[in-house]
């Protein structure tokens, strides 16, 4: 596996070619600050709302090159390099949305920025982000969010990392080496080169780390340098504009609006769309659809946001941008999917689209197998997404779709043979009334949880759950093992029955329980069991009881201190051995002493 990063210089761009604002998604494990690192950033852009400031979008947040340029001033006096014009940040709901959003096969975003919180390293969540950027192969770097919480950091609000480091005391700078060290030793781990961004020499081949806190702002002007950076000496040739050339675009999300109806809210990384352009929509089906914009909405600034006036109407956009788009026949928009604006008069570029769109729905890598688990979830990212990390734990997979659990969904479910793959796995979807009445009468286990890693857990421990009450229903038809000591002193009728004390040693004792001695001789069954002249069905390790059994005479077959056995079959002992992980400790080590003996006799 590759430990370098997924950058490549390109070339060929010159500086007069006109090249759109570079495309960035954040991404991390719950609670890391994903959220508080968006905000910040656009905090940080808003006190610098009078160079510039910051250009509401659909569904993203640009922040303007001008505006970097004052918040990286202390790190970088020479912007004569930087053609990119800003940066797009977009909001997604997770890594999951965000493996949705395709452009022509690859990811929407140019960059990914996976954020992991210092203190706490890579969880479930960030290592499911990794593993959705290697499946992209998108470009990211490594936001090492609340450096704040380090005992001893002193903060400087929104000041360079760089520069505020030099400052800590030497026993915080070790601390936070330690813990950047372990971020690069995990990621090494995962197949990736990485290091502190300000020690990299070849960005081709290390992921950047950088050190930030989202509630101070520091290391702010550290990210979104090295982001600009990256996008302009390694992105140029993918970031040039067609700007009068048609539309493309990836929806972000489909949503009812009050008063509007059913709307799409896509990001355009391609070219222009206007009011009343010809587009073409993919959909839940597959199949596109081909219909016309009725109206382009951008939000609306503050002061008009807090009179209920939530949009603002535009007759055009340019890429790259977040718009809001009205159009009929929509309802089966799917996330995820192209949105491609055509010629009026062309059937060839209509047809050609529609193929693409075509194409972009059936390109989702699934590998299904005739037996396996039902996967559904709202987005073909989330899908895709399900579905790698099945695979990383070898659970195969039957059908994946998306769109919400339904009864024809129980139906296939039930026609898996193994018991244990007879369930379907939904995330963020709903299950249909009937589904639920269906799954009842045959038996299917249906899952929904809004997070991956806890849906795949459910299953799993539902899995673990059953495999253990089957074993433990086998092992209820087996001779357990077990060993009782005879106590001195307690010898209460010698023979026809036997009637003596005995201390559990191992395991337990029930009534009909084969015996034998340590030397292999069988003497028979327990008849009954007391304790305090009260029968008793089962006597556990440690306890102090009275057993009567028929066969031995005491002196003649058993004496005082002497062990006994259990008398397990050897095709018993076998299956035993298959369930050890049910045994506890005592049971283990008086089963391997009851094979030893059996061993012995053969």
């Amino acid at each position: 596996m590759s430990k370098s990063q997924n950058l490549k210089k390109e070339r060929g761009a010159g500086s007069g070619v006109d090249i759109r604002t570079p495309i960035i998604a954040v991404l991390g494990h719950i609670d890391h600050g994903k959220t508080t690192l968006l905000d910040r950033i656009r905090g940080t852009v808003v006190a610098e709302r009078e160079a510039g400031g910051v250009t509401q979008h659909i569904g993203a947040t640009e922040v303007p090159v001008d505006v970097i340029k004052r918040i990286c001033q202390p790190l970088k006096r020479t912007w004569d390099d930087i053609k990119v014009p800003g940066l797009l940040f977009i909001d997604t709901p997770g890594h999951h949305a965000f493996a949705s959003l395709r452009r022509r096969g690859s990811a929407l975003a140019d960059i990914a920025v996976l954020v992991v919180d210092v203190i706490e390293g890579f969880q479930p969540q960030t290592y499911e982000a990794l593993n959705v950027l290697r499946m992209l192969k998108t470009p990211f770097v490594v936001a090492l969010n609340k450096i704040d919480r380090i005992s001893g950091w002193i903060s400087s609000k929104d000041k360079p990392f760089v520069m505020n480091f030099r400052e800590q005391n030497e026993y915080v700078q070790q601390e936070l080496e330690r813990r950047v060290y372990e971020t690069v030793e995990t990621l090494y781990d995962s197949g990736f080169s990485a290091e502190r961004y300000d020690r990299i020499r070849d960005f081709t081949r290390n992921i950047c780390i950088v050190p930030v806190s989202a509630k101070t702002g520091e290391g702010i002007p550290d990210l979104l340098l090295v982001l600009i950076g990256l996008s302009q000496r390694y992105l140029e040739e993918s970031l040039k504009l067609h700007a009068e050339g048609p539309g493309e675009g990836t929806i972000l999300e489909k949503k009812e609006e009050r008063g509007l109806g059913t709307t799409i809210d896509v990001i355009l990384y391609d070219g222009k769309l206007s009011v009343g352009d010809l587009i073409v929509v993919g959909t839940t089906t597959g199949e596109p659809v081909v219909t016309r914009v009725k109206a382009l909405l951008k939000p609306s600034p503050l002061r008009e946001m807090a009179m209920e006036r939530r949009f603002r109407h535009v007759k055009s956009v340019t890429a790259a941008a977040g718009v809001k788009i009205v159009a009929m026949n929509i309802d089966d928009a799917l996330p995820g999917m192209p949105l491609i604006q055509v010629p009026e008069s062309s059937a060839d570029a209509l047809n050609l689209a529609k193929e693409r769109v075509r194409k972009a729905f059936d390109d989702v890598q699934i590998d299904v197998h005739k037996e396996g688990v039902i996967i559904k979830a709202d987005t073909i990212g989330s899908v895709e997404a399900l579905f790698y990390e099945l695979s990383m734990r070898n659970i195969p997979v039957k059908r994946a779709d998306v769109g919400n659990i339904s009864k024809r969904d129980v139906v296939e479910a039930a026609s898996v043979g193994d018991e244990y793959l007879r369930a379907i796995l939904g995330f963020h979807v709903s299950v249909n009334p009937d589904a639920h009445a269906e799954a009842s009468e045959e038996n299917v286990r249906i899952f929904v949880n809004d997070v991956i890693y806890r849906l795949i857990e459910d299953y799993e421990k539902w899995v673990s759950s059953r495999k253990e009450a089957v074993l433990r229903e086998k092992m209820a038809r087996l001779t357990m093992p077990a060993a009782v000591r005879i106590l001195p002193g307690h010898v209460f009728r010698q023979s026809r029955p036997a009637i003596f004390g005995v201390e559990v040693i191992a395991g337990s004792i029930k009534p009909g329980m084969e015996m034998m001695t340590a030397e292999g001789k069988e003497i028979g069954k327990i008849n009954e069991i007391q304790d305090k002249g009260q029968s008793i069905s089962l006597a556990e390790k440690g306890m102090r009881v009275a057993i009567s059994m028929k066969k031995p005479v005491f002196g003649r077959h058993i004496h005082e201190n002497d062990v006994l056995y259990s008398n397990i079959p050897v095709n018993e002992i076998k299956e035993l051995n298959e369930m050890r992980d049910l045994l506890s400790d005592s049971e283990r080590d008086v089963l391997a002493e009851i094979t030893r003996i059996k061993m012995r006799k053969v």
